[in-house]
């Protein structure tokens, strides 16, 4: 009777001892057969679900711009920095590479800590909160808390198993939300301190450590003194571990956390109409190509690798040659309208027609349309744009808070200069540089793809080309003398046209057609379109990349028509690749997320011209630059040779600057022998312009942002701008030197020409 009661005294306190084993050990069962709820396949586990961001990169490896839901991009354990791992290690788990995802020790000592009422620490390995971010959710009770740890456990030991202690530590940085739309370490790294990864500091490692135990209570933007704190507990366990040494946690916890903040944000960052117009070109592409599951590419989740031709460098120098000249032409703008009624509208207008105008900018409005959806009464719509509200406006010295109708803020913006400016390599097609406008923010335009404005004098050399090509000398003579084309034989609707030259100076002389080209005479071109007649004309620019429906008027000769910048850049690139146009192209290839290739891209092509017409072209503008002698006026002129006298640039440089009627719109097309630019500058409206063509002219308002562009480019020899001559074929024998100089003639570069009387 003893020996059964000792018996069951010992089996029941087996029982006792046992029995949370034995009950853990059956939930465990039950939980990883799925019982308590399902588990991660290993499919699942083999691929975990990430919203990935698309990236933007350039030619030279630097991150343009994202597509996201989650600005998340993955990055491999070699892109990371020694700190960040060994302050993750410390901080986190630091026998992280010595347990199987679930540390026995850590989880004795925090449940002692519970028991006692003493704080222990956590006991969750990185393993865990790995498990716990890609396959469980938050949990609607206490009990469902207790069974989601079962289940991290079970997928932490499953993730062991699947993944390397490398590959797991990399998931976790990357999956990690640090808030302010950085998720991910990559994206972290760039947004606090504008760097990678893999250049993180021993400071800035710390702190992004220190932010992964709560994001929002140590954000460096609002809790900068508790964010340092934190920072320094991660450096207190490194020099704990011997990560780092006593000296350095000393010296570093006294220093202040510097950041370097860019909020990531579609209207910010380097090249944001280029990437705003691939937008819907890669929507496009992702609605017709599908992955190998059969769904579509998503832009926003899938983290695709957008590879462009884009050069950072050279981008970064054009939006800064477009800020500096725009900023200054804008005070000149302003100036030149001030104390005007009707500024910065024509005097000739009346009022019906500034109130159109305005109007249709109304109408044009984020607010507008934001108050047309949702039903909104017309009536009530004015009564809203005319009534003063507080509100932030663009101004080139920075944002302004101020108080103004909306519709005063219409009037307002239409005060401003715009500009569309893009770069390109005529021999691959390879776009380098695409600024679409002088602020994203405020104007969402885009100025080189979208935008098409009257191209003006920077269409003349599409005459003169086909002209060469039918075997007219650059030096062949044409009186300056008025052409008239018959109201009857060119089928015009009301009368003759007879177009006119911008002035009556040298009227009647005679000059050759590089001349003619060099100073933008119309009654040249306007001979050469009477020789040939527009249709082929129209025909040539087609083969040259022109994909706008022009009409065949003889008016074309002097540029009446719209076109964009993308279109004149590409068909000007002809004449420096040998007669060949070649389409301008911006994305090199498209690869997964895993760096695997899914699409190529190579340029069109065409042969627009033979390479002797394109080479003389080359030569007859370079006159614009260089100034063309013309011995029976004794005079050297070029509408561009502000390019010598004030960028003094030695280089071979050949181009063609433009300007339209009322000074709306102002052009330089500019070129050496691997680069072609375009660059367009006007109003929003073509009613608003200078009076005074000193500065309306393109060689004012266009050919200065080429200038300061191209100076920037050749001071940095990395990026490549060829200034070596241009390279001219065997073939050609024609002379381009129309006439012997005189000795004793000035200097063509200090010769009078036109806009001396300018004052430039």
């Amino acid at each position: 009777m003893k020996v059964t009661s000792i018996k069951q005294k010992v089996f029941s306190i087996w029982l006792v001892i046992l029995s949370p084993v034995i009950l853990l050990s059956v939930v465990l069962y039950l939980t990883s057969t799925g019982y308590f709820g399902a588990l991660p396949s290993f499919e699942e586990l083999e691929n975990p679900k990430n919203n990935l961001a698309t990236e933007i990169i350039s030619s030279d490896g630097v991150t343009l711009g994202k597509y996201f839901f989650e600005n998340r991009s993955k990055i491999n354990y070699d892109e990371l920095s020694p700190q960040l791992v060994n302050a993750l290690l410390a901080t986190e788990d630091i026998r992280f590479r010595e347990h199987s995802g679930i540390d026995v020790r850590a989880l004795l000592r925090a449940v002692k800590g519970q028991l006692t009422g003493s704080s222990a620490g956590g006991a969750s390995t990185i393993t865990q909160q790995l498990a716990k971010m890609l396959f469980t959710k938050t949990p609607a009770s206490g009990i469902e808390r207790v069974m989601q740890k079962f289940k991290e456990w079970i997928i932490a030991v499953k993730l062991e198993r699947q993944y390397a202690k490398d590959e797991i530590l990399t998931m976790y940085l990357n999956r990690f939300d640090f808030i302010n739309n950085a998720v991910g370490i990559k994206s972290a790294a760039q947004i606090y301190f504008n760097t990678t990864p893999k250049e993180l500091s021993l400071q800035e490692s710390a702190m992004l450590v220190g932010m992964l135990k709560n994001p929002s209570l140590y954000n460096p933007n609002r809790r900068l003194e508790l964010t340092e704190s934190r920072r320094n507990v991660v450096l207190s366990q490194m020099s704990k571990y011997d990560f780092i040494s006593k000296t350095e946690y000393d010296s570093i916890s006294t220093l202040p956390i510097v950041l370097d903040f860019k909020k990531a944000s579609h209207n910010e960052g380097l090249a944001p109409y280029l990437r705003e117009h691939l937008r819907g070109v890669l929507k496009k592409w992702c609605d017709n190509n599908v992955k190998a599951d059969g769904s579509n590419y998503n832009l926003y989740t899938d983290g695709l690798k957008i590879y462009t031709t884009i050069n950072s460098k050279m981008q970064q120098h054009a939006e800064e040659a477009v800020h500096t000249h725009i900023s200054s032409l804008q005070d000149d703008f302003f100036k030149h309208w001030k104390g005007y009624t009707n500024a910065p509208f024509p005097k000739d207008f009346e009022r019906e027609q500034i109130d159109n105008i305005l109007e249709l900018g109304m109408k044009r409005s984020e607010r507008y349309r934001k108050l047309k959806a949702s039903n909104t009464s017309q009536s009530d719509i004015k009564k809203i744009f005319r009534k003063k509200v507080p509100m932030s406006v663009f101004s080139w010295r920075g944002e302004v808070d101020t108080i103004m109708s909306p519709m005063d803020s219409v009037k307002y913006y239409k005060y401003f200069i715009h500009s569309g400016m893009m770069s390109m390599d005529p021999n691959t097609g390879h776009v380098k540089a695409y600024v679409g406008g002088i602020n994203y923010k405020h104007f969402k335009y885009d100025h080189v793809k979208v935008g098409k404005r009257q191209v003006g004098s920077t269409f003349k050399p599409f005459l003169y080309a086909l002209a060469l090509q039918e075997g007219y000398s650059p030096c062949y003579e044409v009186p300056n003398v008025p052409v008239v084309f018959e109201k009857e034989q060119w089928g015009l609707p009301d009368k003759d046209w007879v177009p006119r030259n911008s002035d009556d100076k040298y009227e009647g002389l005679i000059m050759n057609l590089k001349f003619g080209l060099a100073n933008s005479v119309n009654t040249i071109t306007a001979y050469i379109m009477k020789q040939f007649g527009p249709h082929s004309v129209l025909d040539l620019a087609k083969k040259m990349g022109i994909t706008s429906n022009l009409s065949p008027v003889p008016s074309i000769c002097l540029g009446t028509f719209d076109l964009s910048v993308y279109e004149m850049v590409g068909a000007y690139s002809t004449f420096v690749n040998k007669g060949i146009w070649t389409e301008p192209i911006i994305v090199q290839r498209i690869e997964d997320n895993n760096g695997i290739l899914l699409q190529e891209f190579s340029p069109k092509t065409n042969e627009a011209m033979s390479e002797k017409t394109a080479d003389l072209m080359v030569r007859m503008l370079q006159g614009v630059v260089d100034g063309v002698y013309n011995p029976r006026a004794d005079v050297t002129m070029g509408t561009g040779v502000r390019l010598r006298r004030k960028y003094k640039f030695e280089n071979e440089i050949g181009g063609k600057t433009g300007t339209t009627q009322n000074n709306s719109d102002g052009w330089f097309m500019g070129m050496v022998p691997n680069l072609v630019t375009g660059v367009w500058v006007g109003g929003e409206d073509r009613a608003v312009h200078f009076v005074n063509i000193a500065f309306g002219q393109g060689a004012s308002m266009a050919l200065p942002i080429w200038g300061m562009y191209m100076k920037a480019a050749y001071e940095n020899e990395a990026i490549g701008i060829s200034m070596e001559d241009f390279v001219a074929p065997s073939t050609v024998s024609i002379p381009l030197d129309c006439a012997t100089i005189d000795p004793n003639a000035i200097d063509p570069l200090e010769e009078k020409e036109d806009l001396d009387e300018l004052g430039f």
